[in-house]
């Protein structure tokens, strides 16, 4: 009897573990970019007026509640967005720049070409789909849209600019923001 019970707890540990489900999405609690290992930070939902657009998973290289630093910090750092609804480009394309205007605490004058690299590089999002902006420090931050690379925007300060929108002290709304930093 206690041999199946080790056996089943070992195979408990090698089973991928699942960071669990919000709204219907599951995230998983790690993933890997390049060579290094981001863990699930948390979750939260986007909505707007009362509709749920999407949910956002937080991947950081080491858990943090602290918005600021995680913004500001020079190191690897994912958010995926799921959309659990269809969005326009238009609707991302004028949510995004608002929030960047909004968070941006005047870096968005200086980073105009960047912010229009990455509203170019916005396109429709269906139910299902996956929208994911990854920094990595040394090359910049990159948008993904259902796995597929988009665009890459080197610097630190358009990495710190977009990380803003969701974490800045103006998110798309309250629960998301706390719910990205593992506090919702």
């Amino acid at each position: 009897m206690r041999k199946g019970v080790l056996v089943l707890g070992l195979l408990a540990l090698a089973l991928p573990a699942i960071a669990g489900t919000l709204a219907g999405v599951t995230l998983p609690d790690s993933i890997t970019v390049g060579n290094q290992t981001l863990v699930l930070n948390g979750m939260g939902v986007r909505t707007k007026l009362f509709v749920k657009v999407y949910v956002g998973g937080l991947y950081l290289e080491k858990k943090s509640g602290d918005a600021n630093a995680v913004v500001q910090a020079d190191a690897g750092k994912r958010i995926v967005l799921q959309f659990v609804r269809d969005v326009s480009r238009e609707q991302m394309v004028e949510a995004f720049d608002e929030s960047l205007k909004a968070n941006g605490a005047g870096k968005a004058a200086t980073l105009k070409n960047e912010i229009a690299q990455f509203l170019g590089a916005l396109e429709p999002l269906k139910t299902g789909d996956q929208f994911a902006v990854t920094y990595v420090p040394g090359a910049g931050t990159s948008v993904a849209i259902r796995g597929k690379d988009k665009v890459t925007i080197p610097g630190l300060p358009f990495g710190q600019l977009v990380f803003s929108m969701w974490l800045g002290p103006k998110p798309p709304n309250g629960d998301l923001k706390k719910g990205l930093l593992g506090q919702g």
